[in-house]
């Protein structure tokens, strides 16, 4: 099933509710993770999410359920691309102001694939991303 609704994913950017979303809004954060991520920039990270958001998720059997500054260390370390990283937003649903987001990430490292789901909070008149989940769908990472 997870396989199926991952290849539906891939085929169809933008699978939206009853709330069709804002244009560009919630998007915008969304690429500055991405830009953070894939090219090891700290500040782009820290302005995309919230200053108290969390990850979870497993790499390769290992749970990284941790604060998202441990995110900032890693992506800083070790840039996301390598060479062939690719991402794009699949879906986007929006409901006033909260948010929810769907990203596949291919290439990470070279080799290996994310679905990412970001939840987002328009705080103060700014989208922030207040939690990652991810799930590592293939490729095996680098040593660290």
């Amino acid at each position: 099933m997870a396989v199926r609704v991952l290849e539906l994913l891939r085929k169809r950017p933008y699978i939206c509710g009853p709330h069709p979303p804002e244009r560009g809004l919630g998007e915008k954060t969304v690429h500055l993770y991405i830009e953070g991520a894939s090219k090891g920039d700290p500040a782009k990270l820290r302005e995309a999410f919230h200053e108290d958001a969390r990850m979870f998720g497993s790499l390769a059997g290992t749970r990284h359920d941790v604060p998202v500054t441990d995110l900032y260390e890693m992506a800083a370390d070790m840039p996301a691309d390598t060479g062939n990283y690719s991402a794009r937003i699949v879906s986007l649903e929006q409901t006033g102001d909260a948010a929810a987001v769907a990203l596949t990430e291919d290439g990470s490292w070279g080799t290996v694939s994310f679905v990412d789901y970001f939840l987002l909070a328009r705080i103060d008149g700014t989208w922030k991303i207040v939690c990652k989940l991810f799930a590592h769908t293939g490729g095996e990472p680098p040593a660290r």
